[in-house]
């Protein structure tokens, strides 16, 4: 299959979740490489004997024959072929051992695209081309408001993944924006046509969240007076937003698991397997792997779920949005669209906005109201925001200066130990790889190199 641009690069995707193997073939070709997919080991050994391949990415865990497997196999007649390992965290230490056996490098789920596309051009040696947002997705629509390069990097990862078919988690502070990350995905993907059905998993009572989810049949419980169709099953053909997810008690996850497996599940009530065809994606505000470790959220569903993360990060993290996004929602709620006092703008840009984008809104919702559709005011604002204008000490200032610096020291100087590995980087320096990847982008904002140096 070809992809656009003029590369003649061909790579092998091998890796038994469809969802998977989609995500990385449309990003690949959209970077222009030509790919081509194998859903298991043996195929992929079929694979290299019929044609000729320039570099192959491998699951490390498939049933059949594994990740490993193959490599070792590919080794014996392919010795010169660039192998890159895909592997979930439990995984990471089978996958370093591996590198022995020849492969040249391996990345942690979930995929951070950019850490691929490095990755991908160091083992061809070739330059590729930046990732780019596709053209025709390039305009966001009404209502989102963003010049921050942060929030312009989160939708762009989202353009590019959106015509895939992989699952999606979403994941950041609870009012930042999570549920338009999710809208978005939906209408540039290929099923924009189709339904998309939202279902916040914390609003819904646990004993009637499977009935939500899946439907029941009549007489299936007390109360269940007529058959109900279920959010999967209306969403089939389209995609279905589980938000919340964190929250999905654990007997539920087991349902949802087989679902995502293999797209089938039970109404209450029935013995008859339904079949959907819905894209996943999912949003949370708690840390899932904490939530695995305190066994409150199953392992194996979170490496289904996380085919790609896309973290969003916090209001305070993109302050130069702040005042579009007051200026936007105020004109939502007033007519007259009033302007803010120099005091207001001074004291909006320094609140630490810990309810995010919809505090925001909540706040100029207020304002709206009590100027009147005039000048807003600091009086106008509510009380915890009104403090924020009174600003923060100067010695504040050059301590908060002070810890960003320290801060780059750090980042710069474990990139460079760890050969610029994010996820080796992010272990040393004990944040998520996630964080880290928001932290390069807004150093390499500010001229910053975090890059690795060019190969000769």
């Amino acid at each position: 299959m070809s992809g656009p641009g003029s590369s003649s690069v061909r790579i092998l995707i091998v890796d038994d979740d469809h969802a998977q193997r989609s995500l990385l073939e449309t990003f690949l070709q959209t970077q222009g490489y030509l790919t081509q997919q194998a859903a298991s080991g043996e195929a992929a050994l079929q694979l290299l004997a019929e044609g000729k391949y320039d570099m192959m990415i491998s699951d490390v865990r498939m049933p059949g024959m594994s990740g490993l497997e193959t490599l070792r196999r590919v080794r014996q007649k392919h010795p010169d072929l660039p192998v890159l390992l895909v592997t979930a965290f439990a995984d990471i230490r089978s996958a370093v051992t591996a590198m022995r056996d020849g492969a040249v490098n391996y990345l942690a789920k979930p995929i951070d695209l950019e850490e691929l596309i490095v990755s991908v051009r160091k083992a061809l040696r070739a330059p590729a081309p930046p990732v780019a947002l596709p053209a025709a997705d390039a305009k966001l629509p009404p209502g989102v408001v963003t010049t921050s390069p942060l929030m312009l990097a989160v939708f762009r990862d989202a353009a590019v993944i959106a015509p895939s078919e992989s699952r999606v988690l979403i994941t950041g502070e609870s009012g930042v924006g999570k549920e338009v990350v999710a809208d978005l995905i939906h209408a540039w993907s290929r099923r924009s046509s189709g339904p998309l059905v939202k279902i916040n998993c914390a609003a819904i009572p646990e004993n009637l969240l499977e009935s939500e989810l899946f439907g029941h049949e009549k007489g299936s419980f007390t109360g269940a007076v007529q058959q109900r169709i279920g959010r999967f099953e209306e969403a089939n053909g389209g995609t279905i937003f589980l938000d919340e997810i964190g929250e999905l008690p654990l007997p539920l996850q087991a349902k949802l698991l087989r679902v995502i497996h293999d797209g089938t599940f039970r109404r209450i009530g029935s013995a008859r397997d339904i079949r959907t065809d819905a894209r996943v994606l999912a949003a949370t505000n708690r840390d899932l792997e904490a939530q695995i470790a305190a066994g409150k959220f199953r392992e194996d569903l979170f490496y289904r779920l996380n085919v790609i993360e896309i973290h969003v990060p916090a209001l305070r993290e993109h302050p130069e949005d702040i005042v579009p996004l007051a200026t936007h929602f105020i004109g939502l709620f007033s007519r007259q669209k009033p302007r803010f006092s120099a005091t207001v703008v001074s004291g909006l840009t320094r609140y630490r906005w810990p309810g995010n984008v919809r505090e925001l809104r909540n706040a100029m919702e207020r304002a709206a109201l009590l100027s009147r559709g005039e000048i807003v005011l600091p009086e106008h604002l509510p009380a915890r925001i009104l403090a924020a204008t009174t600003g923060a000490a100067a010695g504040e200032l050059v301590e908060a200066s002070r810890l960003e610096e320290i801060e780059r020291e750090a980042i710069l100087k474990a990139l460079k130990k760890n050969n610029f590995n994010r996820t080796e980087t992010a272990k040393e320096l004990a944040i998520s790889r996630r964080a880290l990847t928001y932290k390069l982008l807004r150093l390499r904002e500010q001229g910053v190199s975090v890059d690795p140096p060019a190969t000769p």
